[in-house]
């Protein structure tokens, strides 16, 4: 908490929070561009909000793009925003609010740090007697790259010949195809046949998972893509995965996971 409030206290990173809110995902030399400022000043900028978590960043190819990262922020309000007046940190719950909007780049990217293992964690997304407890559903593979798997929730079972492992490096590295959005789970989560239909229209996405040690803790960097520009799928998940990677690092840490939602 001290390093994001430290982070937030400069107005230059607050430019560069603000910066890549309204355009995800830039690289070192367009923020750079946007800022107007030398390359050193704004790696040294960058490094701060890196070490704060407020920004993370993947690689394509050569080149590093930086992207904001929501989980310090949902941290904050999780632990005080309920607590206060909402009058009295309604410019945090507005920060809150625009760092959970949509991203300008079709792909969601979050990290976090979660007190565990590489192989705990990498159990935690794959093993049913985990998944369940936090997610609400099982995977039914044998996590081997080009195997397809099926999605398995209550009575609801997803399984299409497109949903397959992309990437499996245990405990490093995980990737696949998101799943069909099939009648059956439509009905099962309220969803009308227009909104089924448009996102059956869409291209299938991905998510990958790398797992990374760090001292006695282990990154997790969440990234999923393989969107269309305006993708409803993509609004939707944006909203999903913070709450879920919250309840995964709840369950680790603590043994229980996130109480449901009333």
């Amino acid at each position: 908490m001290d390093a994001v409030f430290k982070a937030l206290a400069d107005a230059t990173r607050r430019r560069l929070l603000d910066s890549l809110n309204s355009h995800d995902g830039q690289s070192l030399r367009e923020l750079c561009s946007e800022m107007e400022m030398a390359r050193q000043s704004v790696s040294k900028h960058l490094a701060v909000l890196e070490e704060a978590n407020l920004v993370t960043t993947v690689w394509r190819g050569r080149e590093k793009l930086h992207f904001l990262n929501p989980e310090p922020i949902n941290a904050i309000s999780e632990r005080w925003i309920n607590r206060y007046h909402r009058d009295r940190i309604h410019a945090l719950a507005d920060l809150k609010r625009a760092l959970e909007e949509p991203m300008s780049k079709p792909e969601f990217v979050y990290t976090t740090y979660i007190d565990t293992t590489p192989e705990k964690l990498w159990q935690a997304l794959t093993d049913p007697a985990f998944t369940r407890r936090y997610w609400g559903l099982h995977f039914e593979t044998d996590w081997q790259v080009g195997s397809t798997m099926a999605w398995v929730m209550d009575d609801v079972t997803m399984q299409d010949s497109a949903q397959v492992i992309l990437e499996s490096e245990p405990p490093r590295r995980l990737s696949y195809t998101w799943h069909t959005v099939t009648p059956e789970f439509a009905k099962a989560q309220g969803m009308s046949e227009e909104l089924r239909e448009k996102l059956g229209d869409e291209a299938r996405s991905k998510v990958t998972f790398d797992i990374e040690p760090m001292g006695q803790a282990v990154k997790l960097t969440v990234v999923h893509d393989g969107f269309e520009p305006g993708s409803v799928m993509l609004e939707m998940v944006s909203g999903g995965w913070p709450e879920l990677l919250s309840g995964l690092k709840t369950l680790l840490e603590t043994g229980s996971p996130l109480p449901a939602s009333a």
